[in-house]
């Protein structure tokens, strides 16, 4: 009678926190995922720094020493490919 008992009881217990879990859960969630959008809106309007997609900045371009004369690399010769 006892292990009756038991069983009834906890299955009780786990139906009634199944229930609870279930209205409980989609809130806490909700309220999670719109928190995480209004930290991202405040970051975006507080970024000054923020530029469209596909705009290329260069802030610092070091200056280019040249390797050498074109006369000392050698001769080019055009080839074609033979296949």
């Amino acid at each position: 009678m006892a292990l009756l008992k038991f069983i009834l009881i906890s299955f009780l217990v786990l139906y009634i926190i199944r229930v609870i879990l279930r209205l409980i859960f989609p809130v806490v969630i909700k309220n999670m995922f719109s928190k995480v959008q209004q930290q991202a809106a405040q970051q975006q309007r507080t970024n000054p720094n923020h530029q469209r997609e596909g705009d290329i900045s260069i802030d610092y371009m070091p200056p280019r020493t040249k390797q050498g004369n074109a006369d000392k690399l050698g001769d080019f010769v055009d080839y074609e490919e033979v296949k």
